[in-house]
């Protein structure tokens, strides 16, 4: 365990100023900064995603921080996304051809950051730190785990991770869920329930971004983050998990 840690110094540096950042996010508990903050994540996070998709063009960031902008005054940001299907689809039938690489920057991550401000406009920013709980801990159990002991490969998609890391990380993913909501009014099982759904999802969302990179042949999303590469390569679980937790709290809470 220590020789982990001690290859895994830089990582874990960098993993703490982001948790400093995260928790300064969070105790100001302030629309306009989180929505700021989100932004500011999300249009790195389009860069990073026109890189990986081939589609580097102005006209993507334009939609973008428009789309983010309308976000921020709209009461259900999700509901944006229909306004990109309408809107490619109106070209497709007009032009009878689609650009997918101009649509698919906005599909990813876009969407998935329009939830995540969502999740915080409809359930405050317990939400988010529960989020965060869930999918770190799935993201450092699995690490930690899959160094340990694990042996079976998980999916070719990504060889490097394994089932035994992938479990690990689930259950402890579980475990901080339920930390992280102890002062809520959560019935305990759905927050078991709703944790263990979100971590699932968190794995797929790191799976999507290992096939993304595959596909794109680059090792990490970008360098922005030492130690653990670009902003994708930091939010894919959430990504995937933000959006399962949105539309479950909807559902039950």
């Amino acid at each position: 365990m220590f020789e982990i840690l001690k290859e895994s110094s830089l990582r874990i540096k960098t993993g703490l100023a982001m948790l400093g950042v995260l928790f300064l996010v969070g105790l100001l508990d302030n629309l306009f900064v989180t929505w700021l903050f989100l932004g500011v994540v999300m249009l790195f996070g389009v860069s990073e995603a026109m890189k990986l998709f081939g589609s580097e063009r102005n006209l993507i960031y334009l939609v973008a921080g428009f789309t983010w902008i309308v976000a921020y005054f709209y009461p259900n940001p999700q509901d944006l996304v229909f306004l990109f299907i309408v809107l490619f689809a109106s070209i497709l039938s007009y032009k009878q051809t689609f650009d997918k690489k101009l649509f698919l920057p906005l599909l990813y991550p876009l969407v998935s950051f329009l939830f995540l401000f969502a999740l915080y406009k409809a359930f405050g920013i317990s939400s988010l730190l529960w989020l965060l709980a869930v999918v770190a801990g799935a993201d450092i159990g699995a690490y930690f785990v899959g160094k340990s002991v694990g042996k079976r490969q998980f999916s070719p998609t990504s060889p490097k991770k394994t089932l035994e890391g992938v479990i690990g990380g689930i259950l402890i993913a579980v475990f901080f869920g339920v930390l992280a909501t102890l002062t809520t009014n959560y019935d305990i099982l759905l927050i078991i329930t709703i944790s263990l759904l979100v971590a699932i999802a968190s794995v797929f969302g790191d799976l999507f971004e290992s096939y993304l990179k595959r596909e794109a042949g680059v090792k990490d999303s970008g360098d922005i983050l030492p130690g653990h590469g670009g902003i994708l390569d930091r939010t894919d679980g959430y990504l995937f998990g933000g959006i399962v937790m949105f539309i479950l709290l909807k559902l039950f809470a």
